[in-house]
């Protein structure tokens, strides 16, 4: 059977650790097993006034690519901006169902295969006509 996908992944997430500092990057994985929160593009924001008693902590303009939590270090974590999709709305008890809503998404042009052929309606223009004569005047050719 296979594990229940986690609805948060992808999603922005503040934590903030049992040293006081806050990392704010995103959800990458969950591990239950080992008890672990993998975020990726982590920014490190400091302690910014939480510790009472000790040193604070400056934040840091480095950007992580992942930094792997223990669930015993995390103090706080909450989610920012969700990317996992609204639950379906419930009809009340006697009406049907809503309706599914669909994505609106703008037309893409279709792109040819880079090994394609040219369209030979694109590429057989006929040729521009040539003026002849004397510069200024121009004459007009038959065709």
């Amino acid at each position: 059977m296979a594990a229940p996908a986690v609805p948060w992944i992808g999603s922005r997430i503040s934590l903030i650790s049992k040293s006081e500092i806050r990392y704010e990057g995103t959800l990458y994985t969950i591990n239950a097993a080992e008890s672990t929160v993998a975020l990726e593009n982590v920014r490190s924001f400091g302690t910014e006034g939480r510790r009472k008693d000790g040193q604070q902590i400056l934040p840091s303009a480095e950007v992580y690519q992942y930094i792997i939590f223990r669930g015993a270090d995390i103090k706080d974590l909450a989610v920012l901006d969700s990317q996992a999709p609204a639950p379906p709305a419930q009809a009340p008890p006697g009406y049907p169902p809503p309706p599914p809503q669909q994505q609106q998404q703008q037309p893409q042009q279709p792109r040819p295969p880079a090994w394609s052929t040219p369209n030979p309606n694109l590429t057989a223009a006929k040729p521009a006509p040539v003026a002849q004569g004397i510069p200024g005047q121009q004459q007009q050719q038959q065709q």
